[in-house]
């Protein structure tokens, strides 16, 4: 699929993750952007953070491949605004290590997109506020939590771990008092 100003973020993080499938790279899309795609656009990101524990050479030849050319940190493609960056492997929320294999696949057409689940990503915005007290991001995890099922037990039991269950609790008042 070409890469045109009129696609949407999530098109062109699935056209994007595709290629890397099938160059034989593992990438999960993390940060901003999978806020945008589960809080349905409430949230705007314009740039597609992917996870990946390929090395830069075998990254920008597959984003060369699809157009994007590399300008300092990040990706740039000459038909989009938005822009892929490659943030440092391994793939980690808060102090806690994820599993590429958590992370779920979802169809955008005939395309695959390698993401967050909702609850990873709920724990990603809630590290964000955690330790930066980032409102922003305690925000974003509200506005995730709302629209898709999340396992509370999963992000409770990882907020104690990183020491931080004052945080989570605010972080429930607040979805509680946005229902």
């Amino acid at each position: 699929m070409l890469i045109h100003e009129d696609l949407t973020l999530v098109e062109i993080a699935a056209i994007v993750s595709d290629a890397l499938t099938t160059a034989g790279i593992t990438a999960v899309l993390s940060g901003g952007s999978v806020v945008t795609i589960y809080s349905e656009n409430e949230y705007q990101s314009d740039d597609l953070d992917f996870i990946s524990p390929a090395d830069s050479k075998r990254l920008t030849e597959t984003m060369a491949k699809l157009g994007f050319s590399k300008q300092g940190r990040h990706f740039e493609h000459p038909n989009t605004y938005y822009l892929v960056e490659f943030p440092p492997s391994p793939l980690m929320i808060g102090e806690q290590y994820v599993d590429y294999r958590e992370c779920t696949v979802q169809k955008v057409g005939e395309l695959e997109l390698h993401i967050l689940t909702p609850t990873l990503c709920v724990m990603d915005r809630l590290a964000g506020f955690y330790h930066w007290s980032d409102r922003q991001n305690l925000d974003q995890a509200v506005m995730v939590a709302k629209r898709h099922p999340i396992d509370l037990d999963k992000v409770k039991a990882w907020s104690k771990k990183e020491g931080k269950i004052e945080k989570y609790q605010e972080f429930i008042d607040s979805l509680e008092s946005s229902s």
